[in-house]
């Protein structure tokens, strides 16, 4: 009996070193990797965003940071393991969101990574640009294809062999776990479409975005065009440059409008933002920094 007491002794120690299992329970958080403000020692900061976000049993990384070596670094300094991921949730096509993809995929090479579905992720290109009624004096040797057009003529992919998976429109990717899609209609952004990831609870829903180009107005309609309840905002809200009254009236709709309980706002929200937002929700603005883990 002693000999195998001292068995399970043994085997509880050996479990203790080793960590939790990929398939462990975790806590339902999300922890800041990537942005350009921190209090935590031993992080680099600059300008990106990136996320682990930990629900119902998943490990999602939402957007990747403006720079992998940055990316790493700040990952092994906060004891974040990349190769444990279940999936990435790649917000919208710009670098700074992108540009830490090629880290995560070298300790992680097959992870799903949800994109939106444009060419710059190896969407088609469109058929229309394959015109039927060519003038028929143009020489084959001029026609695309030599007029014979494939179906479907896909663009090339900044990451070759990554497990890309493009999203037109609302997905459920996970139980409680959801991605919406908004195309922007702004000066600069024009067409643009971008990625959120919704995050259902029973007090309502946690999104979490990343510039928010189209808009966060029009992010949160989108988000409750089915009755969903938005009760926490974090990532970027885009309002780095915006005028006072420009802030005031997104404060004003994200917190009377959608009635939206808290935020924990970071990258290109803008300093302005920050000040406007942490006066108007008082505790219920949540410090987002580099480091942060923040429970939901």
């Amino acid at each position: 009996m002693a000999k195998n007491m001292l068995l399970s002794w043994l085997g509880c120690l050996l479990m203790i070193a080793a960590g939790p299992s990929h398939g462990a329970p975790t806590k339902n958080q999300v922890t800041i990797l990537y942005d350009a403000f921190s209090n935590k020692p031993g992080v680099d900061t600059d300008w990106g965003y990136a996320a682990l976000v930990e629900m119902n049993g998943k490990r999602i990384l939402f957007d990747t940071g403006n720079d992998a070596v940055r990316l790493e670094k700040n990952v092994k300094q906060l004891g974040v393991d990349l190769a444990r991921l279940d999936m990435v949730v790649i917000s919208h096509r710009h670098w700074d969101h992108t540009a830490g993809l090629a880290y995560v995929l070298r300790v992680n090479p097959r992870v799903p990574v949800y994109v939106p579905e444009e060419e710059f992720f190896g969407a088609p290109t469109p058929p229309l640009y394959f015109r039927k009624n060519a003038d028929p004096e143009l020489p084959q040797e001029m026609r695309y294809f030599a007029g014979k057009v494939p179906g479907n003529v896909p663009h090339g992919s900044a990451w070759p062999g990554a497990n890309l998976i493009l999203i037109a429109g609302a997905t459920q990717i996970a139980p409680g776990i959801r991605l919406i899609t908004t195309t922007s209609d702004r000066p600069g952004t024009k067409e643009l479409h971008e990625v959120s990831l919704l995050l259902d609870t029973p007090v309502g829903a946690v999104l979490i975005v990343g510039c928010s180009h189209p808009g966060i107005e029009k992010i949160l309609a989108n988000a409750a065009s089915d009755g969903t309840h938005v009760r926490t905002i974090f990532g970027g809200i885009h309002e780095v440059l915006a005028e006072p009254a420009e802030i005031e009236a997104t404060v004003h709709a994200v917190a009377d409008q959608f009635k939206v309980d808290a935020v924990a706002l970071g990258h290109c929200s803008g300093e302005a933002a920050f000040a406007a937002f942490r006066k108007r929700y008082g505790k219920s603005y949540m410090y987002a920094g580099v480091g942060e883990v923040i429970a939901i």
